[in-house]
């Protein structure tokens, strides 16, 4: 009998979802425009920094040693000038981010075994940007400084020369691509706004339409008016996590290395809890205008501001990190990186089942012992 109940309960939200076609055609679209906007816009590579230059040598040495940031994918040559100040321009202009003046005598330092200097001036407004970029000109320079003793090294004669041999090895993003390391998390900051919203207005909605009496005056419980409510909405929500995971594989070639399986459980169980969230403001509030707003600011800022997606949770203040472990969304994203990039399993992702699980089923109770089968 409660089968029953719930069921004609879920059959007659979902006439109501498939009536309200813009919102359910929302509820697809908005995935998919935002995975494409952050997928594309939000990037942490730093790549094709722009770079004055003022060469005041014009030696071999001092070309060779250019030609190694032209031949870098990570710079890219603005223009070669005479002047000092039409460096700063460029960067006052935000035409360049950094601007590298080699002084006279530069190569004549070089073949005379001097320490020479150059100097680089870097637009530090982006201080995250420029300290990238700085690591990668040490990076030109010090390979720069090796072959250059390898050709002195050959030209006097000498038979071996002091070297450290480092063979780094990348694992789970070898290509260091960003999207890899964004598109997962990017998955959960979706889901929760979205899992959030499609429940936030069920509740509000029928209170403002005066159709809730007519519900309370039915034998059906608590119980069955909110998984009756939440199950067509989950249905929704999970052909868009679908649709997300589709577009992570075929549009950015995001890597999938574990059990899609595992994947989809636990992302149902993220999905439920989100829901329930939903569903609770929504009773909470008996708005709908004011529930998707309580839902969006709920669910996206901590989503992405204290879930791990953005920023490194290690470098937040201590009291910040202690608030994190309140966002189920830290979990959810451990969970998609840890499927994805890594391939593990249950046997390490288990504390964030439990955690998962526990959100939803502490979210389910909630919405039950606060909705009320009473008017007033």
């Amino acid at each position: 009998m409660r089968y029953l109940r719930i069921k004609a309960l879920a059959k007659k939200e979902l006439i109501q979802i498939v009536r309200d076609w813009r919102s359910l055609a929302l509820s697809v679209i908005i995935p998919v425009v935002m995975l494409l906007l952050f997928g594309f816009a939000l990037t942490l590579d730093v790549d094709n920094v722009p770079m004055a230059v003022l060469n005041q040598d014009k030696s071999q040495e001092s070309l060779d040693f250019l030609l190694n940031f032209q031949s870098s994918r990570y710079f890219k040559v603005t223009g070669y000038f005479d002047d000092y100040r039409q460096l700063e321009s460029e960067i006052d202009h935000n035409r360049a981010m950094m601007a590298m003046v080699i002084p006279p005598g530069f190569g004549a330092g070089l073949r005379a075994g001097r320490q020479v200097q150059v100097q680089l001036v870097v637009d530090g407004t982006d201080s995250n940007t420029a300290l990238i970029a700085l690591s990668y000109v040490e990076a030109v320079v010090g390979r720069y400084n090796t072959a250059f003793l390898v050709r002195a090294r050959d030209i006097a004669g000498l038979k071996s020369l002091p070297s450290l041999d480092l063979e780094p090895r990348v694992w789970f993003n070898e290509t260091l691509k960003s999207r890899n390391f964004i598109i997962p998390g990017l998955i959960a900051v979706i889901m929760s706004i979205i899992a959030a919203l499609l429940t936030s207005m069920t509740v509000a909605r029928e209170w403002e339409r005066g159709t809730m009496e007519q519900l309370i005056s039915t034998p059906v419980t608590t119980l069955e008016i909110v998984i009756g409510k939440v199950a067509p909405y989950f249905v929704v929500g999970f052909f868009d996590l679908l649709i997300v995971m589709a577009m992570a594989q075929f549009v950015f070639h995001v890597p999938l290395r574990g059990d899609v399986g595992l994947l989809l459980v636990l992302s149902s169980l993220f999905m439920a809890g989100a829901m329930s969230l939903g569903l609770f403001i929504s009773i909470t509030t008996r708005n709908q205008l004011l529930s998707s707003q309580i839902a969006m600011l709920g669910t996206f800022l901590p989503a992405f501001l204290l879930s791990g997606f953005a920023y490194a949770i290690a470098n937040m203040p201590a009291a910040v990190q202690l608030i994190t472990y309140l966002v189920p969304a830290r979990y959810f994203i451990s969970v998609a990186r840890g499927i994805y990039l890594k391939g593990v399993g249950l046997e390490v992702l288990w504390p964030q089942a439990v955690f998962l699980s526990v959100f939803a089923a502490t979210m389910l109770i909630l919405s039950v012992k606060k909705f009320k089968k009473k008017v007033a």
